[in-house]
């Protein structure tokens, strides 16, 4: 009997060869394509963020990008709250006091904004004062005549060389500026004492034109503070404007990017230290000016206090975040403070731990909204 051929054709066929696991399931509905996320949902499998997380996310950018104004905020509210513990506290003259004394301290701060932006630090503003104070009035008794202007160049020079030195030490010697500048704040203040030997410049010394800009003043406004503002007005509008104070933020920010931007780092940073050594020279002759009498140990230890007011004032440790204007304001807002607890009669201890605190409390807050943008950042990549 002879076998028949399949057909090909033939239905029956298609069936029995089909495989078993077709064969016994029916076949599946077409499925439809599936459909997009709708927008501001987050994907399958990922939670989505809560009202509280995203309160804090706002809270946190705007306070990350209105330090300025929290500052303002905290400073009118120490101002009210010690006048209504103390009612004459609110006085022209505890209002002069305050504006002479912090003058300095925000120059000060400022020069030290211009490093920190860069990753910084400059700790022989402090000897550099002093010294730059006693020469100047060294000067002034060997040269009775000499006139106002030529002081105050002469105090920048100083000041001047005291920058060269941290400069070159940190550029091109490859020292830490840490390590670079806490060596010439010794070596300065040793100096200073050499020069010194034991004795004083008085301000019966000084001219009367001389002692002027610290105690005169135009429109009521010391001429001190008219200087000090000037001066912090130009420095923070050529961090603002010009490509050389942008190039400080790109440094503290990015080192690498910066110099892949062709921006030329020893340089910039030589030119902050120069700066910096410039204000704390101009600030040094001021300081004459304001107090006449000047030692060995002027300004002794005033760089803690100039960190402070800078770190207060939404200046990064870290580099590339901080203003002028931020310095200032927590310049002022701790000199403000120093003599709240004065008068108050608090204890001088309670004054350098409050202090302290602020300066914790100013890095921490730092920290976590430095935290707070990265993880937003994140998230923001994680939904692209």
């Amino acid at each position: 009997m002879r076998h028949a051929t399949p057909n090909p054709s033939d239905p029956r066929r298609e069936s029995s060869t089909m495989p078993l696991s077709s064969a016994s399931s029916s076949p599946r509905p077409p499925q439809p394509p599936a459909s997009p996320t709708p927008p501001g949902r987050p994907p399958a499998g990922r939670p989505a963020d809560n009202g509280s997380a995203s309160t804090a996310s706002r809270f946190a950018d705007g306070l990350a990008r209105n330090r300025e104004s929290t500052l303002l905020i905290v400073l009118v509210l120490v101002v009210l709250g010690t006048a209504l513990a103390r009612p004459g506290f609110l006085n022209t003259q505890n209002l002069r006091d305050v504006l002479l004394n912090v003058a300095i301290i925000s120059l000060l701060s400022a020069g030290m904004t211009v490093v920190m932006l860069m990753r910084h630090i400059d700790l022989s503003i402090g000897s550099v004062v002093g010294l730059t104070a006693y020469l100047v009035g060294t000067l002034y008794v060997q040269h009775p005549g000499m006139p106002v202007v030529v002081a105050l160049f002469a105090g920048i020079a100083m000041g001047l060389v005291a920058g060269l030195v941290n400069g070159v030490l940190v550029t091109f010697g490859r020292v830490p500026s840490l390590v670079a500048t806490l060596s010439t704040l010794y070596i300065i203040r040793g100096a200073d004492y050499w020069f010194v030997h034991g004795g004083q410049v008085n301000a019966t010394s000084l001219p009367d034109a001389y002692s002027r800009l610290a105690t005169g003043a135009l429109l009521g406004v010391p001429n001190l503070v008219l200087i000090a503002a000037l001066v912090l007005a130009a420095l923070g509008f050529y961090l603002k404007f010009y490509r050389g104070g942008r190039e400080f933020y790109a440094i503290g920010s990015n080192l690498e990017a910066a110099r892949l931007a062709g921006i030329a780092v020893d340089r910039r940073v030589l030119g902050g230290f120069l700066l910096t050594g410039a204000i704390a020279g101009l600030a040094g002759a001021l300081w004459l000016a304001r107090f006449g009498t000047v030692d060995a140990s002027t300004a002794k230890g005033i760089e803690l206090q100039v960190v402070a007011a800078a770190v207060v004032g939404s200046v990064a440790i870290t580099g590339g975040v901080g203003t002028i204007w931020g310095a200032t304001l927590g310049a002022l807002l701790l000199g403000v403070i120093n003599i709240s607890l004065v008068v108050l009669r608090v204890s001088p201890f309670w004054q350098q731990a409050i202090q302290g605190a602020l300066i914790v409390a100013a890095i921490t807050l730092d920290t976590l909204l430095a935290r707070s943008v990265a993880k937003r950042m994140m998230r923001k990549r994680e939904h692209v």
